[in-house]
């Protein structure tokens, strides 16, 4: 990589972190293998690899980069300080793709490492989204400030090159705000992370993001007010440079991280491109991606998703209610579309994943409940998420909120979508919190889950992948509370990663208690795998699975609108099909 021919007289040290958060005893989130990779941290790699290949600040100047995933890596403090006093503090700590509930956590990082006279940089979409929708100030950006920590809002390719110059100039402005000036992204460096890193996370599956931008208006979203809405995308030959790199370290597995993949308007020629890899040049590719509501109504979508490899697919349903849908402006969701959206997916064996939200306003513990019970007697969904309407700095719900002066959680660190950070008009901020963690054991019965299983026999959703998230989703909110997409495997800790302000345990009270609490855990863990075993072994032996029929997998009907709870149950629910009748009517052709 470096040039052959000019040896390098000094080092840049350039330290790229994405920070954890705490849990709710103060504790550092990390595991042994972590549940998710971090798109942020392959994105700025790859950008900080081709500067450093290009020597960038100059030829006889190396830069030496080195990558730590807190939610999977231990920040060893001590001997990074010590790095940086051999290169004379030359170099940078960045802090990255840093989300609201990292940020007390980024800050307590930047901390040794200012006092040492190091240069940090913090740059994601907590210092982006406040500084494109509150007033450069809120939310906490002083901290930032205060500490002499550089804030980076906006996307870094074009920009990253410059940052680091002004480092090894010892020039680092407090500010770069490029949230106007949003790049493009083909011919850019494309997200990478070496094999090393990436098998720190479950699956050793990578992650990479073929495009940007989303049309939608959701109130809740501050990925619209980030990236903005219009679609930026990465070429057709960019994602086949970046499949092969990975290839070639025997990385097959990717998560494309856009938001809604199915508005790239390059879907097509990424999935070709793909196909081509997969079906010529026999690359085993499996992708998860993340879509709307509305995808199965793009000709070929979904079968050209098929065989590009796409075994994974999760879907922003979040809710049942047209009315709570329209109070989010998440008006593109048509509820008389789910089922035949679903049933789509179904229909190419592809396992779906829905995130589903409480906590809008019409939300109550007792119709939570009500129409959880008919998702799982209605809808064929594989797996259900289920997040805190929360209202992050960047988003629209934020910004109204603020303005108007209403009281919000002052900490940070619980803005991670499962807690609960403001009031709701009907519900007591203990009853919403409580819901919250039913709503897990409500979806996730035992009865259910067995359910699960018999509609993947029966479709052709692969039985063993299920069972494996059945696990991870019926039992990390209870034994580990935290969300399972912030889960992993071994819970791991350490007595002096405690948050500040809360006093540090005695050693010889906190090992013993924590390999007990550990043991425990996984005695549950060793039951709750042992029993889905048995389940899938006697669902996949039983001579009639394929054959399995039940409301959610039966075909879409005409007269649902008249026996279907989904259809129903609710005002709005019955204003859409109306809607949708009226609508037949006037054209004759029935639309969502």
């Amino acid at each position: 990589m470096l040039q052959p021919n000019v040896v390098a007289r000094r080092h840049f040290q350039l330290v790229l972190i994405k920070p954890s958060h705490y849990d709710d005893d103060g504790y550092v989130i990390r595991w042994w293998r972590a549940m998710t990779p971090s798109n942020s941290l392959a994105a700025v790699y790859g950008i900080a690899a081709d500067c450093a290949e290009r020597r960038v600040l100059g030829p006889d100047v190396a830069i030496d980069i080195e990558v730590i995933d807190e939610t999977n890596t231990r920040i060893d403090v001590p001997a990074l300080l010590s790095r940086f006093r051999c290169h004379d503090n030359f170099g940078c700590v960045a802090l990255v793709g840093v989300q609201s509930n990292q940020y007390p956590r980024a800050l307590d990082i930047a901390r040794p490492f200012r006092a040492a006279g190091i240069a940090v940089a913090m740059g994601g979409f907590h210092v982006s989204g406040c500084l494109s929708m509150l007033d450069g100030r809120a939310v906490d950006l002083d901290a930032c400030r205060d500490m002499g920590v550089a804030i980076f809002a906006g996307e870094a390719e074009g920009r990253f090159e410059a940052v680091i110059a002004d480092v090894a100039g010892e020039r680092l402005a407090p500010i770069y705000n490029y949230m106007k000036d949003l790049p493009g992204m083909q011919g850019t460096p494309v997200p990478f992370l070496p094999k090393r890193y990436i098998e720190r996370t479950l699956g050793a599956s990578a992650s990479f993001d073929a495009g940007r931008g989303c049309p939608y208006q959701c109130s809740f979203c501050t990925i619209i007010n980030v990236q903005g809405r219009k679609s930026r995308y990465r070429s057709a030959d960019d994602i086949e440079h970046l499949v092969r790199l990975n290839w070639a370290q025997g990385i097959r597995k990717f998560f494309i991280t856009d938001d809604n993949f199915a508005r790239n308007k390059e879907w097509e020629s990424t999935f070709d491109r793909l196909i081509e890899l997969r079906e010529r040049d026999g690359i085993p590719l499996r992708l998860m991606i993340q879509v709307d509501t509305l995808c199965h109504k793009i000709p070929n979508f979904m079968e050209k998703a098929k065989r590009a490899g796409v075994n994974k697919v999760f879907i922003g349903l979040e809710n049942i209610n047209p009315d709570n849908l329209m109070a989010a402006k998440k008006r593109q969701n048509k509820i008389t579309e789910y089922r035949k959206m679903l049933l789509a997916w179904k229909k190419q064996g592809i396992l779906t994943i829905a995130g589903y939200i409480l906590g809008f306003p019409a939300d109550t513990p007792e119709t939570i409940k009500r129409d959880i019970a008919i998702i799982k007697e209605e809808l064929p969904i594989d797996l259900l998420e289920f997040f805190c309407l929360t209202p992050l700095p960047g988003s629209e719900d934020h910004q109204t909120l603020w303005k108007n002066g209403v009281a919000m959680d002052s900490d940070l660190n619980r803005y991670d979508v499962e807690h609960v950070c403001t009031a709701h008009p009907t519900m007591t901020m203990n009853e919403w919190q409580d819901i919250y963690h039913e709503t897990w054991s409500l979806y996730y019965t035992p009865e259910h889950m067995k359910t699960l299983l018999r509609r993947a026999a029966a479709t052709g959703v692969p039985i063993g992948n299920l069972a494996k998230y059945l696990l991870t989703f019926s039992t990390t909110d209870r034994l580990e509370k935290v969300h399972p997409l912030q889960g992993g495997i071994l819970r791991l800790k350490h007595p002096s990663e405690r948050r500040p302000g809360m006093s540090r345990e005695n050693p010889w009270l906190f090992w013993p208690r924590f390999g007990w609490e550990t043991f425990v855990k996984h005695v549950i863990l060793t039951g709750a795998i042992i029993r889905l075993l048995i389940w899938q072994t006697a669902i996949t032996c039983s001579p009639g699975a394929h054959n399995y029929m039940d409301q959610a997998l039966t075909p879409v009907s005409e007269d649902e609108d008249e026996t279907l709870d989904l259809l129903t149950k609710t005002t709005g629910a019955r204003a859409a099909v109306a809607h949708v009748k009226k609508i037949a009517e006037l054209t004759g052709i029935r639309v969502a």
